[in-house]
């Protein structure tokens, strides 16, 4: 069991019978009456966050999580199949429920599966990626009257990211994962 007090950023805990990772919390202590604790929470099965408030010293379930090394193979519409590094054993997770992630993956990249509870649930991905831009607008100079802008760019996973004019097809650049900016050239 896990309590409020130990509670940190990143931590799965099960609430209801549902599992969710803590995304922040914030511990509050009235003047008058008990204290509390207030978290925003991602739901693991779909990604929907949510804003509860528990009291203090409330119990939870720990959630047992564990991180394996495996390779993306490929994405077939449905499910998104994946390798082990070290046993070569193939699973294959619900392509919806990491769509987010995926938009960052390329087949035969290395990346970290979560599992929680044995189950695999989603990616856990670096900071920042480089990925090639496949197609662009050129930037015309003059386009904008402050001298900056932006153009969209797709990437060759398929997101589409907003660039700074200069860049073109063929240009590598390194895109923050969480938010999806544009970081630098790569």
């Amino acid at each position: 069991m896990i309590s409020t007090n130990q509670l940190k950023n990143g931590n799965h805990i099960e609430v209801d019978g549902v599992i969710f990772k803590v995304v922040e919390f914030q511990h509050v202590k009235p003047g008058k009456g008990g204290a509390f604790v207030r978290t925003k929470l991602r739901r693991a099965s779909d990604g929907n966050v949510i804003d509860k408030t528990f009291r203090a010293g409330e119990k939870f379930r720990a959630v047992r999580t564990e991180a394996r090394k495996m390779t993306f193979l490929y994405a077939d519409g449905t499910e998104a199949h994946f390798m082990d590094s070290e046993s070569f054993e193939q699973i294959a997770v619900p392509e919806d429920a990491i769509a987010e992630e995926l938009r960052w993956t390329k087949p035969n990249d290395p990346v970290d599966v979560l599992f929680i509870d044995g189950e695999p649930s989603t990616l856990q991905l670096p900071a920042s990626v480089e990925l090639e831009v496949t197609q662009t607008e050129p930037g015309v100079r003059g386009d904008t009257a402050s001298g900056g802008g932006n153009k969209p760019a797709t990437l060759e996973t398929g997101a589409v990211v907003h660039v700074p004019l200069f860049v073109n097809i063929g240009d590598r650049v390194k895109v923050q994962t969480e938010t999806g900016d544009y970081m630098s050239r790569a």
